[in-house]
């Protein structure tokens, strides 16, 4: 096995990990992050139900364009407070943080930032 898929192994198992853990402590909802190179992602998933609540992401139309010309920290931020308003129309205030396998650092961290200020409680 190559030194990439043995990475791509440990990864997917430590976001298995983390999110198993999630699900048997919490009732609340998910907040589940998906973070490439160049785009951020999260939605807010009721894993009773199976679906999800609400999602934002930096690939959508009406977001692209207030963007242009951030850099990714701060879009990641504005991710999390969009994130975070529409959590609390859907009645939503409580939150489980899913950071799947990223560290809680640079982008994730300011994301879960922005959707503190709108509002949402890890």
């Amino acid at each position: 096995m190559t030194s990439t898929k043995k990475t791509h192994k440990a990864r997917r198992g430590k976001a298995t990990s983390l999110r198993k853990r999630l699900r048997n402590v919490s009732d609340r909802p998910r907040l589940s992050v998906c973070r490439s190179l160049t785009n951020i992602s999260v939605q807010l998933i009721d894993d009773l139900q199976g679906k999800t609540l609400a999602s934002a992401s930096s690939l959508e139309k009406d977001v692209k364009g207030s963007i242009e010309g951030m850099n990714k920290t701060d879009v990641a931020k504005k991710i999390g407070t969009l994130v975070g308003e529409r959590a609390k129309k859907a009645g939503v205030t409580q939150a489980a943080f899913d950071r799947g396998a990223y560290k809680y650092h640079g982008r994730i961290k300011a994301l879960a930032e922005g959707a503190r200020e709108a509002g949402l409680e890890f």
